[in-house]
């Protein structure tokens, strides 16, 4: 799916739901993993603010490592991204002539759970305790009434072809994941194998927790406060920057906008403690 000429136009850039970011627990992995042939979805769907996350560049290197012909194993915990990377990951994913087994570890949201469909369908599982969420794309905008109405526009189709994507993984119609993703819905393990999106739950033998990283975990938990608050992904990905070097230049910069939709009429926290408490823990 081509980018929309209105997103380019406008500064429109694919977000993480900040329920989806606020929810998802990153030390959450596979208990075992054979790097020969799996690999993981772990993180930012799309560049995070380290410059890293699940980019399709990463996964086609981990395909080609890996070999055309031999089955993969994708394992997912993830709070989604980037949109359209990750139907461009989905459409990788579905290209390999070996068999793709996707496994929901803690998360597959937005566009890992886009991904996670690209599993066959005998070969998609969810852990009991684990959940997909789908919805309808979720961006920040900028421009006049005429280019928002035209994003809008534009959002209108994507999400219908996000509707067609499910319906053909999942065997439900339509109106019904349509429905589900209007009200930005959260499907149990159990309950994605009751409406198709599921071959099995994962065994819990499967699912394992890290502790490491703890640094990296925290931060990522100032940049799901303030996902919630309403602050652009660009302009969190600056702050975490300049945090990480000790440098806050651009917290001034930064304009809070509560208006989301899990905080109608919400007043936007004050984030200079949480910041404060980051720079605590990065100079450790």
């Amino acid at each position: 799916m081509p980018f929309p000429k209105s997103f380019s136009q406008s500064g429109v850039r694919c977000d993480i739901s900040p329920r989806a970011q606020e929810l998802w627990n990153p030390a959450i992995k596979a208990a075992v993993e054979n790097t020969e042939s799996t690999i993981t979805v772990y993180g930012i769907i799309g560049e995070d603010w380290y410059g890293e996350g699940v980019t399709l560049k990463r996964i086609d290197a981990a395909l080609r490592s890996i070999g055309n012909e031999k089955d993969v194993t994708v394992y997912i915990n993830s709070p989604g991204g980037d949109m359209f990377e990750g139907i461009a990951i989905y459409n990788r994913l579905r290209e390999h002539k070996g068999k793709v087994t996707t496994k929901v570890l803690g998360l597959a949201a937005s566009a890992a759970s886009v991904i996670y469909m690209a599993g066959e369908d005998d070969a998609r599982f969810v852990a009991s305790s684990a959940f997909l969420m789908i919805h309808n794309c979720w961006v920040f905008a900028i421009g006049n009434r005429h280019a928002l109405r035209n994003i809008a526009d534009d959002m209108e189709e994507f999400d219908a072809a996000m509707v067609d994507l499910y319906v053909e993984g999942c065997g439900q119609s339509e109106k019904v994941i349509a429905t589900m993703m209007d009200e930005e819905t959260f499907i149990r393990g159990k309950k994605a194998v009751e409406l198709g999106f599921a071959a099995d739950t994962l065994s819990a033998d499967e699912i394992g927790e890290t502790t490491e990283n703890t640094n990296a975990n925290s931060l990522r938990k100032v940049d799901a406060a303030m996902a919630k608050a309403g602050v652009p992904r660009s302009e969190r990905r600056q702050l975490l920057q300049d945090l990480k070097s000790s440098t806050p230049s651009a917290a001034g910069g930064i304009t809070l906008n509560a208006d989301v939709s899990d905080t109608q009429n919400a007043i936007a926290p004050d984030l200079t403690a949480l910041i404060n408490a980051s720079k605590i823990i990065l100079s450790k």
